[in-house]
């Protein structure tokens, strides 16, 4: 009992147990890849590309290259070979980010080249700037302020504005909400519900998610929603914010996912020498293209001499 209070005061200070309603927890919300690509990517939407490091969306991305959707707006502060995957597959026109390039190992040569070609657009932030825009569309709020981007060449093609704070009367920059379509994002595990379940590092994912209008998930492995509660502490994602879930073993890959698999490191050194070849990246996608949804990934990794030159 807080100092100075009754009893009687007391009981306002108790949980509240919560009202019986109707809840997502009772929805199966599990598809095949190629029925949750189709309902939730529309062309011409802005998505949200999870993963930083670990959990990359390949397999998503591969799926909306095989349904040949097109003119998406691609967003994430730090984009990796992925959206070169998504560029030369020709579903994206544009690209929101912070940073872009084959992490580790050097530049885009994909997104460079369709830059310099004019087939796609770069818009340009920083990585706090970004995450700040996807922070603002997760609190419901138009902008944020900040005291970065105030110096340097960003602010000059960023989308930013100069503001005086209410209280101080300071001179800040704001950013503007960017509220995503779509995001795609890969975990670990959730259940048939859509509690999907995150370890290691997920850099801007959770907030991407969460600024969006739609959240489609693959995942290592869908479980049972026991095993589910008996590690609550990391279901990242509540089943309320999840809107289709897929299973898709190896989906992160060629990326890693944290207890599961390493980062394969050969295909991002590859990549670097097969993205500089316009011809070698279209047989890429051809192949991409041609291949059922369905083929287990470890099958794919195996195949990749048939089309990357051989000095990959």
């Amino acid at each position: 009992m807080l100092c100075g209070a009754t009893a009687d005061d007391d009981r306002h200070l108790r949980p509240v147990a919560p009202r019986a309603v109707p809840s997502a927890m009772t929805i199966d919300k599990r598809l095949s890849i190629e029925d949750a690509v189709r309902n939730y990517v529309r062309p011409g939407s802005l998505v949200f590309v999870g993963g930083f490091g670990q959990n990359v969306p390949f397999a998503i991305g591969r799926e909306i290259i095989r349904q040949e959707i097109t003119g998406l707006t691609l967003c994430r502060t730090g984009a990796d070979i992925l959206f070169d995957l998504l560029v030369a597959g020709g579903a994206a026109r544009e690209i929101i980010v912070g940073w872009f390039g084959n992490p580790g190992i050097g530049l885009s040569h994909v997104c460079r080249r369709a830059q310099r070609d004019g087939s796609l657009t770069i818009r340009e932030t920083s990585n706090f700037g970004l995450l700040l825009r996807l922070q603002a569309a997760a609190f419901g709020v138009p902008f944020l302020p900040t005291w970065t981007l105030d110096g340097g060449d960003l602010p000059a093609i960023a989308e930013t504005a100069r503001i005086t704070c209410p209280f101080s009367g300071e001179t800040l920059s704001a950013v503007p909400a960017l509220q995503p379509d779509v995001a795609i994002i890969h975990a670990q595990r959730a259940d048939p519900a859509g509690n999907v379940q995150i370890w290691g590092i997920s850099g801007d994912s959770l907030t991407g998610a969460r600024a969006a209008r739609r959240v489609l998930c693959t995942v290592e492995e869908i479980v049972e929603g026991d095993v589910i509660r008996d590690r609550a502490a990391a279901t990242m994602l509540p089943s309320y914010r999840v809107d289709a879930i897929v299973e898709a073993p190896w989906g992160a890959w060629p990326s890693y996912v944290h207890d599961r698999y390493d980062r394969d490191d050969e295909y991002y050194r590859a990549w670097d020498r097969l993205s500089r070849d316009a011809g070698l990246i279209a047989g890429e996608i051809k192949k991409i293209r041609t291949a059922p949804a369905t083929d287990a990934l470890p099958s794919e990794r195996e195949r990749r001499s048939l089309t990357w030159p051989a000095s990959a």
